[in-house]
C-alpha cells in the first residue's frame, strides 16, 4: 500500500516549541523529519522511539552552509509537504550600542541568516501545492515597536521578515504558502518563565494557522490565533 501520509520536516525540533511542533503534526497523522544540533540525545530522539518509525531525526547546524546542502542531498528524492524552520537566540537587554559584534554576527547569523538559507536551499523538496514556514516573533513588527527594548533581537526578527519578503517577491509565482508565524508570548528560554502561554497552549495553534493558509499562495505574516500582525 502506498504511504499517503504527509510529511512535514521540522528544522530545530529538538525542544520547547520546535519539539511540540513535531508531536503535534504526530498526533495529526503525519510524517516528520525533524532536526536538532549535534549527537547530544534529545526529547526528540525519545519522540521518534515512541513514534512507530514515523519520525525521522537528522542532524543540522544553520549556520552550517554545507551541512544545510549535507542535508538536502540526504533528503534527495523525498517530497515535503511542509517546511518548517524553528530557531532563534538572543543574547540579553542590550541597547544597541552596547551590543558587541560578534554578538551582533551571531544572532543575526541564526535568527535570519541561517534560516533563509534553509528555506533558498531546501524549497526545491517542497511540494508545488506545500508550505514553507518560519518561525517569526511579533518583536518582529516594526508597527507594533512602541515599549523598545530587545534591540537585537527584534532586529533580527525584522531583518528575518524582511528576507522572506525579498525571498516572495523574487518567487512570486510560486504557488506555495509562505508563512512567518508568531506563536504568541510562550513560556521558553526566549520569552521567560512569565509569559503568557504554555508550548502545550501555543503550537495547536500555530499548526491550526498553518493548515487553514494552506493552498494560499504568497507571503502571510500571522499569528498563533491566525491572526495578522502588522509589518
Amino acid at each position: 500500500m502506498t504511504d499517503t501520509r504527509p510529511t512535514a520536516l521540522i528544522v530545530g525540533a529538538s525542544r520547547t516549541l520546535g519539539l511540540e511542533l513535531a508531536a503535534e503534526y504526530l498526533r495529526r497523522g503525519w510524517d516528520v523529519i525533524g532536526t536538532v544540533r549535534g549527537s547530544r540525545r534529545t526529547g526528540l530522539h525519545d519522540l521518534a522511539e515512541e513514534s512507530g518509525g514515523r519520525l525521522a531525526v537528522e542532524s543540522l547546524e544553520m549556520t552550517d552552509p554545507g551541512g544545510i546542502t549535507a542535508l538536502r542531498d540526504r533528503l534527495a528524492g523525498r517530497t515535503l509537504d511542509l517546511l518548517f524552520v524553528n530557531a532563534a537566540v538572543t543574547r540579553g537587554d542590550l541597547p544597541i550600542g552596547d551590543v558587541p559584534t560578534e554578538m551582533f554576527t551571531e544572532v543575526m547569523a541564526t535568527n535570519a541568516l541561517g534560516p533563509m538559507r534553509v528555506v533558498e536551499w531546501l524549497r526545491p523538496l517542497v511540494a508545488p501545492a506545500g508550505t514553507i514556514g518560519v518561525m517569526s516573533s511579533d518583536q518582529g513588527s516594526i508597527a507594533l515597536n512602541t515599549d523598545g527594548g530587545q534591540d537585537l533581537y527584534r532586529a533580527s526578527k525584522s531583518a528575518l521578515n524582511q528576507l522572506m519578503r525579498c525571498h516572495a517577491a523574487r518567487h512570486a509565482d510560486d504557488p506555495r504558502t509562505l508563512l512567518l508565524t508568531d506563536p504568541g508570548w510562550v513560556r521558553t528560554d526566549l520569552g521567560g518563565p512569565d509569559a503568557e502561554l504554555g508550548v502545550e497552549e501555543s503550537v495547536p495553534g500555530v499548526v491550526d494557522t498553518i493548515e487553514a493558509h494552506r493552498g494560499k499562495p504568497g507571503l502571510h505574516f500571522v499569528d498563533h490565533l491566525g491572526q495578522v500582525v502588522p509589518w
